[in-house]
């Protein structure tokens, strides 16, 4: 059996009465892509909040390639290979598209921020961070400022910026978020390609996309997993028709 690169092991975790998240245990394994779907409300960007670090469960741990990093803060939890992309985009808008991904590749050392103007001159950070823009398809742009980039185009640079960290998994947080139908499509090919490179935790609300990319989908409602499985499967599940997909299954 092959070890999960991130795991979790009972994390729940309460806001007073509210329960947003009950004993959820899910895993990523290598080379695959794991969506978490459900409901709004259902706890998903609870879920992910304690696993890149922003909040503290009340009980359970989180396990990256196999080391309990549950206490570690956000940054630690990047340099130990945790790439996150967001809901709401976490770029510098008014940098160009090479400065944030030069910013990425500089947080991969562990050097400090105030280091970033030097660091632009850096010939290994700038190699770091032109690799992960062609990657992603934005060779073309690097000089642009990123405020001027379409919503697309965006996502791919968030995308790079983690590349940048060499991740051993990601974290994608409705990755197609604001996509049309063309950038959808983009997306789920490169996501599909990426799966090779580190596996995806996935949390999206595009069914489409969701059962094109999946190769496990979690549902979530009120905070606790009602059913793991395939596409199909989940598809099947009359538990969670109800819940969650009616007819889009």
């Amino acid at each position: 059996m092959t070890d999960p690169v991130l795991a979790t092991h009972g994390l729940t975790k309460t806001f007073g009465s509210l329960v947003a998240s009950e004993d959820v245990s899910i895993d990523l394994k290598p080379g695959e892509i794991h969506a978490v779907i459900g409901p709004n409300g259902a706890g998903k960007t609870t879920l992910i909040a304690q696993i890149c670090g922003t909040l503290t469960p009340n009980s359970g741990r989180i396990e990256l390639a196999g080391v309990d990093i549950t206490g570690r803060p956000t940054r630690a939890r990047a340099l130990a290979g945790l790439g996150r992309t967001f809901q709401i985009s976490a770029l510098a808008m008014e940098d160009t598209v090479l400065e944030n991904a030069v910013l990425g590749a500089l947080g991969a050392t562990g050097n400090p921020w105030r280091f970033f103007k030097p660091a632009l001159k850096n010939i290994e950070l700038r190699e770091v961070a032109e690799q992960a823009l062609h990657r992603v398809g934005l060779d073309d742009v690097m000089s642009t400022r990123t405020a001027e980039l379409s919503h697309g185009q965006r996502r791919q640079l968030e995308v790079a910026v983690a590349l940048t960290l060499q991740p051993r998994a990601f974290v994608m947080d409705e990755p197609m978020a604001g996509l049309g139908s063309e950038g959808s499509k983009v997306l789920t090919e490169f996501l599909s390609e990426l799966r090779s490179e580190a596996p995806i935790l996935l949390v999206e609300h595009d069914m489409d996309a969701v059962f094109a990319l999946a190769d496990r989908i979690s549902v979530l409602v009120y905070g606790k997993v009602i059913a793991t499985g395939s596409v199909d499967e989940i598809k099947r599940d009359e538990a969670v028709r109800e819940a969650y997909l009616g007819d889009d299954a």
